[in-house]
């Protein structure tokens, strides 16, 4: 039977319209090239809006703007999540790009030549599809905490949102990251005793939010994070898999911070025992709330291409070039080329590279070239022109 859903053709298709779709579109659009953003949520910058309500981005405003439009707001303050979603929806208005909210990806097949995107509802065939998603969309929780007992209030970070959440009793964050550390500062706060398990990933050893920080963050992020701390260094190269497993160092939150809020530390919970959780060390935690911020696996089982996903699910990519299936391309990943990439002020980077390459494959195909791809500096095409193709 030939299926009656609506079918819309376009050169390039992109999955995602947070920082990294949105800088992709950018790219694209001064290419000159045919595209539609598909964004799953209702709201371009939902992804954000849907944190937890306390949370601040990590980097100051000066480091939290896409190409072509600063963020609106003084350089060393750091945006709320809101601010940020904010920012998103601003931006994709701003230039036009043809975003389709509500378009959540259902699954991504091969048909000839050709690239088709299911959203349930509709169908897009392209040459190329741009997956600009961070490996950060299904919640990771271990297969024991099933085993706790079910009057133990159980949340993962993505849909923690503020201590109402909670019951009246002792609260054990699992997960000393970033995302771990600043809840568990917000939940010591509201006078319930709190505990942080995991690993101490290490700080940053200055405060982002300091006067000297003016003069270290442009080192720490245009530098370090961006130049040093890549996969074309031997630095960046040794770094990677650490980073990619158990994240990177804690960048607002110092251990005095979690001192001072009452949190108290403790050894990774290795299973339950009794219903409760059970530590390294032997102890047992009886608590009546648990925070899973364990992180994510990469979600990408939608992906129905067998040479783009590995045995672990992360996706078989070259500086976010599927080199198995030509048109394929991740942006958004995190250190898919350098620490940056997953942060705001280093995904643009990633996102020209494979504008370029999408731009160049384009021209090679139809046997021309096009001046001007991201490798050699965008054309000067007006973003309305890419809305109507090329």
């Amino acid at each position: 039977m030939t299926d009656s859903r609506p079918l819309e053709t376009c050169q390039v298709v992109v999955i995602g319209a947070g920082q990294a779709g949105l800088s992709v579109g950018y790219c694209l659009a001064r290419l000159g090239l045919s595209f539609v953003i598909l964004e799953a949520e209702s709201r371009v910058g939902d992804s954000w809006r849907n944190r937890w309500d306390s949370l601040r981005l990590f980097s100051p405003a000066k480091y939290d703007g896409l190409v072509g439009l600063p963020f609106p707001a003084p350089s060393f303050s750091f945006p709320t999540k809101n601010e940020m979603g904010d920012y998103l929806e601003a931006y994709a208005k701003h230039f036009d790009l043809p975003v389709r909210t509500s378009a959540r990806v259902k699954r991504v097949s091969r048909d000839g030549s050709q690239y088709v995107v299911d959203t349930g509802d509709r169908l897009f065939r392209a040459d190329h599809v741009v997956v600009a998603m961070a490996t950060f969309q299904a919640p990771r929780v271990p297969a024991f905490a099933s085993a706790l007992d079910p009057e133990i209030v159980q949340l993962h970070s993505r849909d923690y949102r503020n201590t109402k959440q909670l019951r009246a009793g002792d609260v054990l964050i699992v997960g000393a990251g970033n995302s771990g550390a600043e809840i568990a500062i917000e939940v010591g706060r509201s006078s319930r005793h709190t505990w942080l398990s995991g690993r101490h990933p290490g700080h940053v050893p200055f405060r982002v939010d300091s006067g000297v920080a003016r003069l270290v963050v442009p080192v720490l992020f245009r530098v370090v994070f961006h130049r040093i701390l890549t996969v074309d260094t031997p630095m960046g190269r040794r770094a990677r898999p650490r980073v990619i497993a158990k994240g990177g160092p804690l960048i607002r939150v110092k251990p005095a911070d979690l001192d001072a809020a009452g949190v108290e530390r403790s050894p990774r919970v290795t299973g339950v025992r009794g219903g409760k959780p059970l530590l390294a060390d032997g102890r047992v935690l009886d608590v009546a709330n648990v925070i899973w911020c364990t992180g994510f696996h990469p979600g990408f089982s939608w992906i129905d291409l067998p040479t783009v996903n590995g045995e672990d699910g992360e996706p078989l990519h070259e500086r976010g070039v599927v080199p198995g299936e030509p048109g394929f391309y991740f942006v958004g990943l995190h250190f898919l080329y350098a620490f940056s990439s997953a942060m705001i002020h280093g995904v643009s980077r990633d996102a020209e590279r494979i504008a370029g390459v999408i731009g160049k494959r384009v021209a090679e195909n139809r046997g021309t070239v096009i001046a001007g791809t991201a490798a050699n500096g965008a054309a000067d095409t007006s973003v309305s022109a890419a809305r109507h193709g090329v």
